[in-house]
């Protein structure tokens, strides 16, 4: 493989810069953030790194090249004159996926096949062959057309970078695993402080924070499509999980609570818990948000309350953001984060947001609203990220 390439870090709109912090602290400084991605070059050994670290994004691409096409002719040219055997072995399968926005050649189906064909002619001059099997390691390559500009890509994933590995089981609105990793990281918490989600659901927030608490790498427990690639030197996947596990902090003591009103939501929450090594250390109640009490002080609350979407009604969302509301003016060295689409969720809480941030679960549209506690005298709480 070359010695450098560039390397897609595909997130949902919104994240980018969340995302972008993350590989920063991962030490990838040279970054280009866009809408819905982020590119930055990268060896091989980052596709490892920064698949199994990464919490807040979808997917880690490695782009092989962008080119201006607006005729069939040149998209098969240029396509064919990049270095796909560098890449690719002689078994390889590759499938072409594809998306056109705002380009001349907006026919998706004949891009793929032109973007197909260009990639066998150009594997024939480099293997001398005819014909090849496809029955070895999978890169699933991507032509992404944007007012004409075409990037070609291979997703280096495989399953969505959400998919952690641990909820096998969830309810009918799960949060995703990235989403929630987002909100945390927002937040700016740091495991010596309490934390509390009184809407777990399937118990992924609290889930989250404890890898987040314990430095654990989200992608530790599962696998990723390259791995089967020859393109990387025998230990680098190795060395990448190595490293991992050794800046794991699993002795970090943990003060994290989630509840649901739904009896069965704890069951699942303590089920996935116990999937991701958290049995025991995160405790888990069933009870509604105006039953939640503390005598701790300076602590997090995070939480995905019922938008009226998906579930729940009018006056049950305004009862449980005044609830909400009254439980930030008892605790108020706490901070509070949650997200809602509800639009006159301040209304009902009854005071603003100290700050709001627009975020997207899904397709539905959100605010993050976020309310800063008082700082305890004798502790500096920390201050969420801007």
């Amino acid at each position: 493989m070359a010695n450098e390439w560039d390397l897609i870090v595909t997130t949902a709109m919104g994240l980018e810069s969340v995302a972008a912090d993350e590989l920063r602290k991962l030490g990838y400084n040279s970054l280009t953030v866009e809408n819905g991605r982020i590119t930055f070059p990268a060896q091989a050994i980052d596709i490892c790194r920064t698949n199994l670290w990464l919490r807040t994004a979808d997917r880690i691409r490695l782009k092989v090249g962008a080119f201006r096409a607006i005729t069939f002719d040149s998209l098969f040219e240029q396509t064919k004159a990049l270095p796909w055997a560098e890449i690719l072995p002689e078994n390889a399968a590759f499938p072409v996926t594809g998306k056109s926005h705002k380009s001349i050649l907006h026919s998706v189906p004949d891009c793929q096949a032109i973007v197909k064909k260009a990639i066998v002619e150009s594997l024939k001059q480099h293997y001398h062959k005819e014909w090849f099997t496809e029955d070895g390691p999978q890169y699933k390559i991507q032509i992404a057309l944007e007012k004409d500009v075409a990037t070609l890509s291979i997703d280096t994933s495989g399953d969505g970078l959400h998919k952690r590995g641990y909820r096998q089981l969830h309810n009918l609105a799960p949060l995703k695993e990235t989403l929630a990793s987002a909100m945390i990281l927002l937040s700016r918490w740091t495991p010596d402080r309490p934390f509390a989600d009184p809407f777990c659901g399937s118990g992924t927030i609290p889930i989250e924070a404890a890898m987040i608490g314990q430095n654990i790498a989200p992608g530790f427990n599962r696998s990723f499509v390259s791995e089967n690639w020859p393109l990387f030197q025998a230990d680098e996947w190795g060395r990448a999980r190595a490293e991992a596990d050794d800046l794991a902090n699993y002795n970090q003591p943990l003060n994290i609570i989630g509840s649901d009103i739904d009896h069965k939501m704890i069951e699942l929450s303590e089920h996935n818990a116990r999937e991701a090594g958290f049995s025991g250390l995160i405790t888990f109640k069933q009870m509604q948000v105006a039953d939640f009490t503390t005598r701790q002080e300076s602590g997090c609350l995070i939480g995905n309350p019922p938008y009226g979407q998906r579930m729940g009604d009018l006056q049950q969302i305004e009862g449980i953001c005044r609830d909400l509301g009254q439980l930030f003016k008892k605790y108020d060295t706490w901070s509070f984060y949650l997200i809602s689409s509800f639009e006159e969720f301040e209304t009902s809480f009854g005071r603003k947001a100290t700050k709001k941030r627009k975020l997207y679960n899904g397709r539905i549209r959100t605010d993050y609203y976020q309310y800063f506690g008082r700082k305890h005298p004798q502790k500096e709480a920390s201050q969420p990220v801007e």
